[in-house]
């Protein structure tokens, strides 16, 4: 039996980050994804197209196998770094991010938009090439970003419309791909209930919501607002208040059994951080319960907000 594959891909769009952590658990969440949209009874993946059905002229099938031929080097290609192969696995090693179309009918890979060694449009551009030969007519990028700042608002778009361009510069028009740019994970508007629910399974007296901050004055509306949809205060680790001045003000209202919840995708540098932060705070007030959370994590949750985001 020929393979198959669903006429409709997937790529989430991370930060990026020297810190391996982050990229394996995008892995994980990419696959987690994958397994929710073949699950999912009106999934996109109902739409298939043979791979063998898919007609290019021998001029466009030579230009295919150039390109694939440098997506796809050898495993000892001398001039990416271990950590840089890391951090642009769609590319570089595709059998952990993509998984092949005869064992998976949807197509999920991820990408960075920074610390990688191709640009994001660049990715998105061969990745893109790759799945117009394997049948595929539509590449939805999904920003795995929390918040709406700069990254999300601005640095993305301009990445996509330059990887459109490249489309349109390198591909002939009638067998273009289509890419769609869906919201931010942070849209999706069961994120409060997701956060009240981790912060109700811990009994707790007062809670803390840690973000990353933003220095920009209108920066961290949107943080603040989400704080209090869930009645909980809210701390920062690049800007003022800053989680030792906000555990003080709670306990200071009398409450002993603290909860910290960091809002951040997967752990990194910053959620160690905040870990060893919230050890010498423990250490100084040693009357006060401090019970930290992990960040939100490549899970089964995580999962279905992103594919529903897909769907949006």
């Amino acid at each position: 039996m020929k393979p198959v594959v669903a006429s409709t891909a997937y790529l989430l769009i991370s930060h990026g980050s020297r810190d391996p952590r982050p990229q394996e658990a995008m892995s994980r969440l990419a696959d987690l994804v994958r397994k929710h949209l073949e699950a999912t009874p009106h999934s996109p993946a109902g739409d298939y197209d043979m791979l063998e059905s898919q007609q290019f002229s021998n001029a466009e099938r030579i230009f295919l196998d150039r390109i694939q031929a440098q997506i796809y080097p050898p495993n000892d290609c001398p001039e990416r770094s271990p950590i840089a192969s890391d951090q642009t696995n769609l590319l570089t090693r595709p059998r952990t991010k993509v998984q092949s179309p005869t064992h998976s009918k949807v197509i999920v890979g991820t990408a960075c938009l920074e610390l990688s060694t191709l640009p994001l449009s660049e990715q998105i551009y061969q990745f893109a090439l790759r799945l117009k030969a394997a049948g595929v007519s539509e590449l939805k990028l999904l920003p795995m970003f929390l918040m709406s700042g700069v990254h999300v608002m601005e640095d993305i778009p301009a990445e996509v419309a330059a990887a459109k361009q490249l489309l349109r510069d390198h591909w002939p028009s009638d067998h273009m791909l289509k890419l769609t740019l869906c919201p931010h994970l942070g849209s999706h508007a069961k994120i409060p209930e997701m956060l009240a629910s981790r912060l109700a399974s811990v009994p707790a007296e007062g809670s803390l919501l840690v973000a990353h901050g933003s220095r920009k004055p209108k920066g961290n509306r949107a943080i603040m607002g989400l704080a209090k949809r869930i009645g909980t205060k809210v701390a920062y680790w690049a800007t003022p208040p800053d989680i030792e001045t906000q555990v003080i003000a709670l306990m200071q209202q009398g409450c002993q059994r603290l909860t910290i919840l960091p809002y951040f995708l997967f752990a990194g540098g910053i959620t160690d951080a905040i870990t060893h932060r919230t050890e010498e705070l423990a250490e100084r007030f040693p009357k006060v319960n401090f019970r930290l959370l992990p960040s939100l994590g490549a899970t089964d949750e995580i999962a279905q907000l992103a594919v529903e985001i897909a769907r949006y």
